[in-house]
């Protein structure tokens, strides 16, 4: 009986995936009339998981329903439309499907031999990308497990470009300390790469910001100078285009320019914000992206893809295949072009770019554009609303992040977000941006309604007067 529950029959998958079906629009229902916060006993749940033994099979229909039930009742809902957190949007109904495609072929992208279909899938929706961003024509990439894996794989690529003895030596090739350059306020996984890529956390310098939350060209080209006049090697500069506090893109042109003019890998951390190639209304924000040596776009923020899909994009397609090219007899090729496992830090890995294919195929860029600016139209209107109770704005909100502060005499920003949480009416987050505490609103949900944004608003002030 176990093993036919693990591979059952056609006819008994079919009733099961039209239960699980029918289990999961149930709940998702009743999620979107529902709190956005957990609201399920800790401890009561740890005691029903310490029953699963794994020793005595469960039933499947039992176990399909008290798993549905448990996640419905056990997560912040992201897929809330008053969900306004961080970048974690509901995610599109094709990239759902997508989903439910890759698990039922499973194919293994490490190699184009033996998923060949699957990996031009998703080299051409990485060019197709890259045009979009203005790449040269011979651009290349691939897609990721999210934004991490994509800075870490552009800081491996400045490297190697940097010191060829880095392949074989390592930091030890250097003649100095290698070094690098992000915003103080850029995602700080960057601190992390840091020290897994072996350069050391030291390694990741932090440059001040301007006083409106993007990189100082000034401050930049000032540690720069210093840093090798202490015989430091500097080789890359990181641009953020949407920072995750408050949506603000470094001053790309004059990033770019100190970054060419001391020879540096240029990189672009447009995770969040490189959604605004969609629209030709927004992708002026994005001026200069163009000229990148690479580029990180997560397709599971504002592309709406599920979880687990970032990309990678680079100028140099060469030189992904000088980093991590490696020779084994066991690969049914060594075709670096074509072979994902000789191009990018990952061996084994699911099929990602199935999610964003399926969704640009079926909406094409101008669904993409309509989506983003959606969402900068309804971040526009709560700061609006905001601004007429007297809360401050405190970020531009170009890409559809908002950051306020509460008027004169009100409480700590932490307590208001903390009674709003409590209402599970929505989901805002506190935050610091320049040094002052801040609610940090973020629309993400592409069926968030004005009526949601003016409830968030309604809530907020609630919160705030007690």
């Amino acid at each position: 009986m176990s093993h036919a529950t693990l591979f059952p029959g056609r006819a008994q998958r079919r009733r099961w995936d039209d239960d699980l079906t029918a289990l999961l629009e149930a709940a998702t229902q009743r999620v979107a009339r529902g709190p956005v916060t957990p609201d399920f006993d800790r401890q009561d749940f740890q005691a029903e998981l310490a029953a699963f033994d794994f020793a005595r099979p469960v039933p499947w229909a039992d176990l399909l329903g008290w798993t549905v039930a448990r996640l419905e009742h056990g997560v912040v809902h992201m897929t809330h439309p008053r969900y306004l957190g961080l970048f974690n949007p509901a995610p599109s109904f094709p990239a759902q499907s997508a989903d439910r495609i890759a698990a039922a072929f499973n194919p293994q992208l490490a190699s184009a031999t033996t998923s060949p279909a699957a990996v031009a899938i998703e080299a051409h929706v990485i060019r197709a990308v890259a045009r979009r961003a203005g790449l040269p024509p011979d651009a290349a990439g691939h897609f990721t497990s999210g934004g991490s894996e994509a800075n870490h794989t552009a800081l491996v690529c400045a490297l190697t470009r940097a010191e060829p003895g880095f392949a074989t030596s390592g930091s030890r090739a250097f003649a100095g300390p290698p070094v690098f350059y992000i915003s103080g306020d850029s995602h700080l996984a960057w601190i992390k790469i840091a020290h897994l890529a072996g350069i050391g956390r030291a390694a990741a310098r932090l440059v001040a910001t301007d006083g409106h939350g993007r990189m100082d060209p000034e401050a930049l080209a000032a540690m720069l100078a210093a840093d090798r006049g202490e015989g430091r090697v500097p080789f890359m500069v990181v641009a953020t285009a949407g920072t995750t506090n408050a949506g603000m893109i470094d001053p790309l042109g004059a990033c770019h320019d100190i970054a060419r003019a001391a020879g540096l890998w240029w990189h672009v951390d447009a995770a969040w914000g490189g959604a605004a190639i969609a629209s030709e209304r927004l992708r002026g924000l994005l001026a200069g992206i163009e000229r990148a040596d690479s580029i990180t776009i997560d397709a599971h923020k504002w592309l709406a893809a599920t979880m687990g899909c970032g990309m990678f994009l680079t100028a140099h397609p060469a030189l992904l295949a000088e980093a991590f090219n490696v020779r084994t007899s066991y690969m049914p090729s060594h075709a670096p072009s074509a072979d994902p496992y000789l191009t990018s830090v990952q061996w084994s890995r699911r099929f990602l770019g199935l999610r964003l294919f399926l969704a640009l195929a079926a909406a094409g860029w101008a669904g993409y554009a309509a989506h983003v600016e959606r969402a900068v139209a309804l971040a526009g209107m709560l700061a609006g609303l905001m601004r007429a109770l007297g809360w401050s704005v405190l970020n531009d909100p170009a890409l559809a992040v908002v950051c306020l502060a509460p008027p004169p005499g009100s409480p700590p920003v932490g307590r208001i977000v903390a009674r709003l949480l409590a209402t599970g009416g929505a989901w805002v987050s506190a935050a610091v941006f320049e040094g002052r505490e801040v609610v940090r609103a973020c629309v993400t949900h592409g069926e968030t309604s004005a009526a949601d944004i003016a409830e968030v608003a309604t809530l907020l002030e609630q919160a705030r007067v007690g």
